[in-house]
């Protein structure tokens, strides 16, 4: 009897521990999760701020360095092909000419600093990526930033000029043509940027059919469409003249015939 009273008392003994450690897990627990589930989301904040950081620090100390060393110079550049041509460019309000300084550096400044920026930028999103969506990022920001930098080329070689002298060609005999430096500025960018962007596009079909989302069969059947496609936005995108329009829109139809091709041999299969 009185082992059997012993095994009960040990048995109720037991329960009793085992129910408080039940309490005390089930009371922790919550706390635990609330930490584990915070420190991520914590750090990843954290990272984010040294990513905008670094990036602002990079287009600040690159703007600062073309802004005091070399904005003279890149002004001189731009405006050179206009001076060939006889052409004058003044500035009709005060600020104008140091706004238009300050611009232009600002932009060379930031494809200076760029390659802190993406560095960054891969940094942060690299650790999310498995081994194959890396090579496959890599491959696609490479082929993404190569065809901007042919676009805005192709675009100040070989067409700005051809669209500006179009122009004063058009005007010569009705005024004598001087050109302000702030809106000749304004125009320049607004018609290189729109190049860089839009020769994307084989970046962008390639993507898609990659995806499944898209394949060579549709982009034929959806040519008409696209080639109205192409000169709404190419009409929305540059300065508001035929010109400019028709010299965005054919180098991208070209670019849509060359995407075809890429979806029909890199497509999904």
């Amino acid at each position: 009897m009185k082992k059997r009273d012993l095994e009960r008392k040990d048995r109720k003994e037991d329960a009793s521990a085992l129910t408080k450690r039940t309490a005390g897990t089930a009371m922790t627990a919550p706390a635990e999760t609330e930490t584990l589930e915070a420190m991520p989301l914590l750090e990843h904040l954290q990272a984010l701020r040294k990513v905008l950081l670094a990036s602002m620090a990079a287009i600040l100390i690159g703007f600062l360095l073309v802004f005091f060393l070399w904005s003279s110079r890149l002004v001189q550049w731009v405006t050179e092909p206009l001076e060939r041509e006889g052409i004058q460019l003044i500035y009709t309000e005060v600020a104008e000419a140091f706004s238009a300084q300050t611009r232009m550096s600002l932009i060379a400044g930031t494809v200076l600093g760029s390659p802190v920026v993406f560095g960054s930028i891969w940094w942060f999103v690299r650790p999310a990526l498995h081994r194959r969506e890396r090579r496959a990022a890599l491959v696609y920001l490479s082929a993404a930033l190569i065809l901007f930098i042919l676009g805005v080329m192709f675009a100040y070689r070989f067409v700005f000029f051809l669209a500006v002298n179009f122009f004063v060609t058009m005007g010569d005999n009705m005024a004598t043509p001087m050109f302000s430096l702030g809106k000749y500025v304004s125009f320049l960018f607004a018609f290189l940027v729109p190049f860089g962007i839009m020769f994307e596009l084989p970046v962008l079909v390639v993507w898609l059919s990659r995806l499944g989302l898209v394949t060579a069969q549709q982009l034929v059947r959806a040519r008409k469409f696209i080639i109205l496609a192409v000169f709404t936005v190419a009409a929305v995108l540059t300065p508001p003249d035929v010109v400019s329009q028709c010299m965005l829109a054919l180098p991208l139809l070209v670019l849509f015939e060359v995407s075809v091709l890429c979806a029909r041999f890199l497509g999904k299969n």
